[in-house]
């Protein structure tokens, strides 16, 4: 019986397509859909996007990017991930740079918020992938659990609690937030 191969798609080509409704990653060329998030992922987001933004009105550091915005994480075959929210300095991603598509630059924080369907086996590989690439810091916010996990490139996972706080001294000086505020 014969099979039909599968074309593995580039970064380029899954990111000239149509929006076709339903979330979507690409993964070693081949796309991998996922349901949308709920509220409480969306709310959760929102948060985090919030406070970074907030901090960074007064300390032009950087850009914030979210709505899974697409980064380019492996070659050959090519994996697009969709951070939840993104963290690129103006080092890697220079002030007033309004490029489209999916761009070279690898961010120095990425958070991703686990949702009831993820599993912990999935969201380990994409932290995995996402260090690889060169991003410093992933985060991972448990809304059920009011945890974060932040993944370090050169430190161990720590876990932090709901009266916890999450800083970045090394790429973000000066900012903090207390972990239970991104789940209120």
């Amino acid at each position: 019986m014969a099979t039909a191969e599968q074309t593995l798609l580039t970064a380029e080509e899954f990111g000239a397509r149509p929006n076709v409704g339903p979330p979507e990653e690409l993964v070693r060329g081949r796309i991998v859909m996922s349901p949308p998030p709920n509220r409480r992922h969306g709310f959760t987001c929102v948060e985090v996007a919030f406070h970074l933004r907030l901090f960074l009105e007064g300390h032009r550091f950087g850009r914030v990017y979210g709505n899974d915005s697409g980064i380019v994480i492996e070659r050959n075959p090519d994996t697009v991930r969709g951070a939840d929210v993104a963290y690129y300095s103006y080092a890697k991603l220079p002030e007033g740079s309004r490029s489209t598509g999916y761009g070279p630059e690898i961010p120095e924080l990425v958070f991703e918020v686990k949702s009831p369907s993820d599993r912990w086996s999935d969201i380990s590989r994409k932290v995995s992938e996402y260090l690889n690439a060169g991003v410093l810091f992933v985060t991972v916010l448990d809304p059920d659990d009011e945890i974060a996990v932040v993944h370090g490139a050169e430190s161990a996972p720590r876990t932090l609690g709901r009266n916890d706080e999450l800083a970045y001294p090394q790429i973000l000086p000066g900012f903090s937030v207390v972990v239970g505020r991104l789940f209120e």
